[in-house]
């Protein structure tokens, strides 16, 4: 029996694993189809960055939410909703007629993605004890690792292919039956898990969160278009002030049995505190790039989606011949090794931007960009791989346990605001269909924002907390 029972929790994990790929593939599924999108439904520049920033948006604003509304009231609950929603908003993606339809459809999705994922990690936490807990965090680990590769991949497979003549809507509908498998299996075999906290959920907080954050990104957005009225800087520095009142009412809201979103506390630590912000600013650089990288190659050089997508597992390569040891590197060396991931995607992201600088680019090859894609993967590996556990090595208890849902957080919304910032740069400079120099504008803001998060890393520990800790604390 006791043997069944263990055999049906790893099917549990298989489950939880596969549905969480639907998010973990989605953002990179999507960038490789941009530019087919953008010809079909005649979508601006606006909606292109909002398909994008949308759902890293709303996916930011209510992870931390939705983890305790799975605390709370079941884990396996929120999973099936999530899961149930994300196929659904997929198909109705995918069924979108113009370009306002799917971004709404992207809106919803990142919102039922967030509801989805904050529930597997909590769920293995609950229901594994030691090294199966380890185990169980070690094989999400790796095949998170493999997403973006996955992503790119498919998402030029499917475009391309153009699949019963589908075209870029076969990148939701792939998701339709892995949802429907999921959930049937999750009613199966995904046990029901909760964590009563004490407190009320804090509604109010949530709902000025998410404003705050729609007030702080949308600006971003829409500003170039508009030639930058006053009264959208006026909106932004609300939404900032906005998230700035939920943290400093922290006290107050606790002492009524409130449990707030933001927890002042936790960042009075500077480790922490450089830690979420080196997480949002390597968001910031990561996403904005991948965007206008993306729209360089198709749009302006005629880069098909499926070799778009080949061209970008250079960037997947360089990061498996580091991410592998990163932790172990970070256990003695610390922020060393951070800011050597930050240098090394800093100079990488410069060498895969250089040939728009270059008189062959317009003949560009993807042969011409590997070295320095290859350079930013093994960047990235060492950067984000050990980020967490080099935090956390400095950070007492209380501070450690929140601490995934907030660097989750940063990394939603500095995407989405990278893909404003970096994209509205970019489009500002198309007017003239100018694709290398929009590119050699865009590319500078990337590459500065890289240079941030190195120099943030030097507030951080120099040693890293094991594996096991985090996984306890986390």
């Amino acid at each position: 029996m006791e043997h069944t029972t263990h055999k049906k929790l790893w099917l549990a994990v298989a489950v939880m694993i596969i549905a969480a790929l639907m998010d973990l593939l989605d953002v990179t599924i999507v960038n490789v189809a941009l530019p087919t999108i953008h010809n079909h439904l005649h979508a601006s520049s606006t909606a292109l960055e909002l398909i994008v920033s949308g759902y890293m948006l709303t996916f930011g604003a209510l992870l931390i939410t939705a983890g305790r509304l799975g605390d709370k009231f079941g884990r396996r609950k929120l999973f099936l909703i999530g899961v149930a929603g994300f196929g659904i908003m997929s198909l109705l993606a995918g069924l979108s007629r113009t370009s306002t339809e799917l971004v709404i459809c992207r809106f919803l999705q990142g919102a039922m993605a967030a509801i989805l994922a904050p529930q597997v990690l909590a769920t293995f936490r609950t229901i594994f004890k030691g090294k199966d807990r380890a185990a169980a965090f070690g094989v999400y680990g790796a095949i998170a690792g493999l997403a973006a590769a996955l992503g790119v991949i498919l998402g030029g497979v499917l475009t391309q292919a153009n699949v019963f003549g589908l075209g870029w809507r076969a990148i939701f509908y792939v998701n339709v039956p892995v949802a429907l498998l999921t959930f049937i299996a999750g009613l199966l075999v995904v046990p029901e898990t909760k964590h009563e906290a004490t407190g009320r959920m804090d509604w109010t907080g949530s709902v000025v969160l998410a404003a705050a954050l729609a007030a702080i990104v949308y600006p971003l957005l829409e500003g170039q278009s508009h030639n930058w009225p006053v009264w959208y800087f006026a909106v932004i520095a609300a939404g900032c002030v906005a998230i700035g009142i939920l943290g400093l009412l922290e006290r107050r809201r606790e002492k009524a049995g409130v449990l707030p979103l933001i927890k002042i506390g936790q960042f009075k630590t500077l480790a922490f505190t450089a830690g979420v912000l080196v997480q949002l600013f390597f968001s910031m650089a990561l996403q904005g790039f991948s965007v206008i990288y993306i729209l360089w190659l198709q749009l302006g050089h005629g880069f098909s989606p499926l070799h778009s997508g080949l061209t970008l597992l250079a960037f997947t390569a360089g990061a498996l011949l580091t991410a592998p040891n990163a932790g172990k590197y970070a256990l003695t060396h610390g922020r060393k090794i951070l800011i050597l991931g930050a240098v090394l995607l800093a100079i990488g992201t410069a060498l895969t931007g250089a040939p728009a600088w270059l008189l062959h680019a317009h003949h560009l090859s993807s042969w011409d960009m590997i070295p320095g894609l290859i350079l930013s993967g093994a960047g990235l590996g060492l950067l984000v791989v050990p980020l967490v556990n080099v935090v956390l090595a400095a950070v007492p208890a209380e501070v450690a346990g929140g601490a995934s849902g907030v660097f989750s957080t940063a990394q939603q919304l500095g995407g989405a605001l990278g893909v404003a910032i970096i994209g509205s740069v970019f489009f500002s400079k198309l007017g003239y269909g100018q694709f290398n120099t929009a590119f050699k504008v865009g590319l500078p803001i990337s590459i500065a924002a890289y240079v941030v998060a190195g120099l943030l890393c030097a507030a951080l520990p120099n040693k890293a907390a094991t594996e096991e800790d985090v996984i306890e604390v986390g």
